[in-house]
């Protein structure tokens, strides 16, 4: 029977109105006959007096408050036209009451809180006063009360439906907006990872590619003239292309493992300022005079802000190396109070808009990484040509500055 009638109304209010309506009718029907023959009155009088009281309901979906008013109103005339008959039981509810319970419910899920409670507590106001004009006396006064809970109870119970409704919407449109930005949250995170990668690739591959190719042309330079200095070169190339191989292993372990899965231990820790004099000796062997100045107190750096550092360093003078001719280069790290400043320049004469160089962004994959890096850091960073020098040896500069921890937790040490 209940599918039946789910199947009728087929989530149409006009119907689903008839149906409550009908309903409320045959469940008021068999009390409603019951209080008449008890009054010793007409249970036709009784019974159209309560269908006058239910058909409001028919609109209650489109004016809920009206109907609610409409109800009320009858409840009210019921109060003066039907006269209350004392019994050692008498009756705390009239004909109309369940109507207004009814009609108060839709009230309660089809309008705000405030209103729903407005409209409950007029309509308690409305009933108990007029019963109690109706109806005074001392022995009438908790019957006469009693009327205020029917239309409290009704507004509370349609209010805590409503809220349910409300929660479970909110939960289904959260579920539903998680389940549409699932995909695009998902690519979002792999282009991230992509990226980073990307990033370590190259600073990899391209620095110590560059290292290579400067000492395998020293070592073809001196090989003839002198084997003892083409030698060391090739050891030097021997070290380099060891090491370039391990951060590259590191590297592309990273592709293998994901989640929770633990990698293979890394030989050597990440990079960082730590290693800084080893970078700085290693273009130096390959013929870059490079000069390093330090200012400041040194502090110990954060993990991403240690690497950064030494990752920018490694890709300016990987460019400078590759980009700038004949040159020497220039390391400034001024730690401040609350910033790391990073300075690399370079004197050579190399193209003004080379590859990876020129503007402020850069168009070179080396220039876009170190912004990148400054950028996830929590720093900024900035390139060009210098400001100073010749035309043709006006050299180029990067500048980062990358923020350091609060004084308090600082731990002073020297990379």
């Amino acid at each position: 029977m209940t599918e039946m009638l789910r199947r009728w109304c087929g989530g149409r209010p006009q119907r689903v109105d008839v149906a409550v309506a009908l309903g409320c009718f045959l469940i008021a029907a068999p009390v409603t006959g019951a209080t008449a023959y008890h009054r010793d009155a007409s249970v036709t009088a009784y019974l159209l007096f309560l269908l006058g009281s239910c058909l409001p309901l028919l609109a209650r979906s489109r004016w809920p408050v009206p109907v609610a008013a409409a109800t009320v109103l009858i409840g009210v005339v019921e109060l003066v036209l039907i006269p209350f008959t004392p019994g050692p039981r008498p009756e705390t509810l009239g004909i109309s009451m369940f109507a207004v319970g009814v009609a108060l419910y839709a009230v309660a899920t089809r309008t705000d809180r405030r209103t729903a409670w407005r409209t409950g507590c007029c309509a308690a106001a409305a009933l108990t006063l007029t019963a109690l004009i109706v109806r005074p006396g001392l022995e009438e006064l908790p019957q006469n009360l009693g009327l205020i809970a029917w239309p409290c109870l009704s507004v509370a119970i349609g209010d805590a439906v409503r809220s349910r409704r409300e929660l479970l919407a909110s939960a289904v449109e959260r579920a539903e907006r998680a389940e549409r930005t699932r995909e695009e949250e998902a690519r979002r995170r792999v282009t991230e990872e992509r990226m980073r990668i990307a990033r370590e690739l190259h600073d990899v591959v391209a620095h110590h590619i560059t290292l290579v190719n400067a000492q395998a042309g020293v070592a073809h330079h001196l090989m003839r003239t002198d084997p003892e200095h083409a030698y060391r070169a090739l050891e030097r190339i021997r070290d380099t292309s060891r090491t370039a191989l391990d951060e590259l292993r590191a590297t592309v372990g990273l592709l293998r493992h994901s989640g929770d899965r633990a990698a293979a231990a890394p030989r050597e820790p990440a990079p960082g300022l730590a290693g800084l004099d080893d970078l700085l000796d290693a273009f130096r062997h390959s013929g870059l005079p490079v000069a390093l100045e330090r200012s400041g107190a040194p502090v110990e750096l954060p993990p991403i802000t240690d690497l950064t550092a030494y990752r920018i360093i490694q890709e300016a003078l990987t460019n400078t190396h590759k980009h700038a001719g004949p040159a020497t280069a220039r390391v400034r790290l001024d730690f401040g109070p609350e910033q790391l400043r990073i300075t690399v320049e370079d004197d050579g004469a190399g193209p003004v808009e080379g590859p990876g160089q020129g503007n402020g962004e850069g168009t070179g994959h080396g220039m876009i990484g170190m912004h990148e890096r400054a950028r996830a850091a929590g720093g900024t960073l900035s390139a060009g040509p210098r400001t100073t020098g010749t035309r043709t040896h006006r050299g180029f500069r990067v500048h980062a500055e990358l923020p350091l921890p609060a004084a308090g937790g600082r731990t002073c040490s020297r990379g």
